[in-house]
């Protein structure tokens, strides 16, 4: 009995050990639970930059720009004129009465092309009557010439003396001479008949007919006036501006004007070396002027200085609340609306619709098309 309690009671001790650790695990869990928990910084996730399209400077490709500073030529608006290059009157040659006019003001002609005739009674009579005194002299010469050969027949016989055969061939001389003059005088009044054509002296366009048919005229007296096929714009240049002038110069002409959604450019063809009431006088070439009615007024610009700026193209600007935006590729890669102040438009060949931008952008900048 002893021996059995003595293993009880170790046993017993054995078990009082053994739960010392799950205690003070108990013990202690109170205190984890009571703690602020640890919080857990996640590992940074940097995001893959986004590689831009290649642009070119200074040109559109699809979808972005970029900006590069370009030369801008400041413009002054003046009024041209369309001109003919040559008006040129259609004159009359010769005296008389206008009895054919087969031209009207805006009609075109041809260089030689008959317009009108002026005739002239007298010259038609002159011509009957030069005709009377041919036929008269052609008879008078027939005559000398049978007397021409008998006087030669008879001065071969010894029959006549010779003082009577020079006699006969003078006379013959003469009356071919006189039919030669008569013939001359006939032919000058049938060309006087013809100068009563009037002829277009140039190819164009009819201005004006200040004659009508009956009209009685004189010789250089205008029939019509002719406006040369080759129309120009004639620029009236304030003096302050005209110094700017140099032939070969761009101008612009108002596409309002024109009739068309886009600009027609020209260029300077002629400076007038002269200054008159503070205008100075200039022509330009400019396709498409024949449709125009000559006298027209244009309006055009002009050079006035040169100086450095940015011009986009005008889809590329965004408004929103009355303010104007673009679409800038940042650094990093995204997009960004950035407002920029307009300016005027300045279309050239390289961009029909470009537009200044004054403030909000830099040398560089890539820009998005909304």
């Amino acid at each position: 009995m002893a021996a059995v309690g003595r293993a009880l009671r170790q046993g017993l001790r054995h078990r009082l050990r053994l739960p010392a650790l799950p205690l003070l695990v108990l013990l202690l869990a109170p205190t984890a639970q009571a703690a602020a928990p640890v919080p857990v910084t996640p590992a940074p996730v940097t995001p893959a930059p986004v590689t831009p399209a290649p642009v070119i400077p200074g040109r559109v490709i699809p979808g972005r720009f970029t900006v590069e500073p370009v030369t801008i030529i400041d413009q002054k608006a003046v009024f041209a004129t369309v001109q003919s290059l040559n008006v040129v009157p259609a004159r009359a040659r010769i005296a008389g009465t206008l009895t054919r006019l087969s031209v009207r003001a805006g009609d075109a002609v041809r260089r030689g092309q008959v317009i009108g005739i002026v005739a002239d009674e007298k010259l038609a009579l002159q011509i009957t009557a030069l005709d009377a005194e041919i036929a008269g002299l052609r008879s008078q010469l027939a005559q000398a010439r049978i007397d021409l050969g008998r006087a030669e027949k008879l001065a071969r016989q010894g029959a006549a003396p010779v003082a009577q055969l020079d006699s006969a061939r003078t006379a013959l001389e003469v009356a071919s001479s006189s039919l030669a003059a008569k013939q001359a005088a006939r032919a000058v009044a049938q060309q006087r008949l013809k100068d009563g054509e009037v002829h277009a002296p140039i190819s164009g366009r009819v201005l004006s007919v200040p004659v009508t048919l009956g009209t009685v005229m004189l010789g250089g007296e205008t029939v019509a006036d002719i406006a040369e096929h080759h129309f120009v714009l004639r620029l009236r240049v304030p003096e302050r501006a005209g110094r700017f002038l140099a032939k070969g110069d761009r101008v612009r002409v108002d596409p309002a004007d024109l009739g068309q959604g886009a600009a027609e450019f020209g260029r300077i063809t002629l400076v007038y070396p002269r200054i008159a009431g503070g205008v100075v006088l200039a022509d330009a070439a400019v396709r498409g002027l024949g449709n125009y009615f000559v006298g027209q007024r244009v309006r055009v610009w002009i050079a006035a200085g040169k100086r450095s700026g940015f011009v986009i193209p005008a889809d590329y600007l965004l408004r929103r609340f009355g303010l104007d935006y673009v679409r800038l590729v940042l650094a990093a890669g995204t997009i960004a609306d950035v407002p920029v102040q307009r300016g005027e438009p300045h279309p050239s060949a390289a961009l029909a619709d470009g537009i200044e931008i004054l403030a909000g952008l830099h040398a560089g900048d890539v820009l998005v098309k909304p």
